[in-house]
């Protein structure tokens, strides 16, 4: 139990929810798991987040973010370094990243399969969608998510986001057959050097 000592009932929320999607994973998660965890008032969640699902939902864009801030820190790391090698270590970095955020990734992995089916979910998840393709775009060409335009976040931003989502499916499904940066940078070069 958390407790709403040093932290606010929000905070203690986030961090129950956190906590119980790691244990248990996002469907068989309930909010007596979370007030349970947090500390918190059952009728809390509803005032801060509007439901469980809500709640939920925030509690899983705020992993996500922090985990991709570890792998933006190593991208920027890389400094004047061409796009590619900028995806190669992006890539190596998110390949390592993979086992240690296990339970993490299985319940957003749940919470994109929940967003078919509650507005509540789905709101939020494309919002941050939309943010990390400019993110994800700007890291790769290593300039400021601000400059990145809306057809490169389409292009560039959406590539590198459906290669996250792709491989941390197949991550989680069979870790031991996943190819390494390298192999995956050399395809995409292939086929970028392949006749039209």
């Amino acid at each position: 139990m958390l407790g709403s000592g040093a932290m606010g009932q929000r905070e203690d929320l986030l961090a129950g929810a956190r906590a119980c999607l790691a244990e248990k994973g996002y469907s068989r998660t309930t909010a007596r798991d979370i007030a349970a965890a947090s500390g918190a008032h059952l009728a809390s969640i509803g005032y801060h987040f509007g439901s469980k699902d809500g709640l939920m939902a925030a509690a899983v864009l705020q992993a996500s973010d922090e985990w991709g801030d570890t792998i933006e820190a190593a991208v920027r790391a890389a400094g004047g370094a061409s796009p590619a090698e900028r995806l190669r270590v992006f890539l190596a970095e998110l390949f390592a990243a993979i086992p240690r955020s296990r339970p993490l990734l299985v319940a957003s992995v749940q919470a994109y399969s929940e967003a078919q089916f509650s507005e509540e979910v789905r709101g939020p998840l494309l919002e941050a969608v939309g943010r990390a393709r400019a993110e994800l775009a700007a890291m790769v060409l290593g300039v400021d998510a601000a400059d990145v335009d809306e057809d490169t976040a389409r292009g560039l931003g959406s590539l590198v986001h459906g290669l996250v989502v792709g491989y941390v499916l197949q991550a989680l499904l069979s870790p031991g057959t996943m190819p390494t940066a390298d192999q995956v940078v050399a395809a995409l070069g292939a086929l970028t050097r392949a006749p039209a």
